[in-house]
């Protein structure tokens, strides 16, 4: 179905593999598009509970395909400028579409990761990393704002980090440990193990009831700019609807019967 990425459905796993190598990942138009039907192909399936995105080669992606960006600036995309409604929002590139989804999502960073790929970073539920990676923006070093991007990655990072990788553009790279040890990522992985061990957590998160996971990262992503009480109220109307479904029964059922749970996701 797809030229520029891979998509494989293992269990309740699906993997979305970025698969330009010889471009370095770069994101093309073309890849743009395959990316959102990926993105929207895993959560309108009903077997799939969560996604994996990962990459091939030495980079996982290098940001917009500078080839194919107008001498305009305005966002790449296959579409009439314009024409739909996500054009008149931030542009979102390679981006989940983290705040309309439900489904969790597992990035894999497998090398080079820089300028849009950052959003990744920032916007996935749980990121681990090869031992290869890197992390960098390039953007104020071909004449661009370091935008989006960066603006996201001041929430993640200390703001004095986040503006030393936006000034210094391609000619500083953060080294794999930094990103841990300032929790930009949760774990170093040997390279070859890398998605390996992204299955191996994709397959524990699908232990947990599939509903109850989807209601928690609702719960945490809406309420992350809210202030405590009010995002405490909109946490409990999620728990609460969860508390209505099948699985909510069958959770404590399996406890009191000591036996593995038979999620249904529904």
């Amino acid at each position: 179905m797809y030229q520029t990425i891979k998509y494989e459905v293992h269990g309740h796993t699906a993997t979305i593999t970025l698969n330009r190598p010889d471009a370095l990942n770069a994101l093309s138009p073309h890849m743009i598009t395959e990316l959102r039907a990926a993105y929207q192909q895993a959560e309108d399936d009903d077997t799939v509970w969560l996604m994996i995105v990962t990459a091939t080669g030495r980079a996982f992606c290098t940001g917009a395909d500078v080839k194919e960006i107008p001498g305009d600036g305005k966002v790449i995309n296959e579409r009439p400028y314009l024409s739909t409604y996500e054009q008149w929002e931030a542009p979102q590139e390679g981006t989940p579409p983290f705040r309309s989804m439900t489904k969790p999502v597992i990035v894999a960073v497998n090398g080079i990761c820089c300028g849009a790929a950052l959003d990744w970073v920032t916007t996935g539920d749980i990121v681990i990393a090869s031992d290869r990676a890197t992390f960098f923006d390039p953007h104020v070093s071909i004449g661009l704002v370091a935008a989006r991007e960066m603006v996201r990655l001041a929430k993640a990072l200390p703001r004095s980090v986040a503006l030393r990788m936006a000034l210094m553009g391609k000619h500083e790279r953060m080294t794999v440990q930094r990103a841990y040890d300032l929790g930009l990522i949760t774990e170093i992985v040997e390279h070859s193990q890398l998605l390996e061990r992204a299955h191996e957590i994709a397959d524990t998160v699908n232990l947990n009831a599939p509903l109850a996971v989807r209601g928690t990262r609702l719960a945490i992503h809406k309420t992350l700019d809210m202030p405590l009480h009010e995002g405490e109220i909109l946490a409990e109307t999620f728990r609460e609807r969860v508390t209505r479904t099948e699985d909510a029964l069958e959770g404590p059922r399996a406890f009191v019967e000591k036996r593995t749970p038979n999620w249904q996701a529904r």
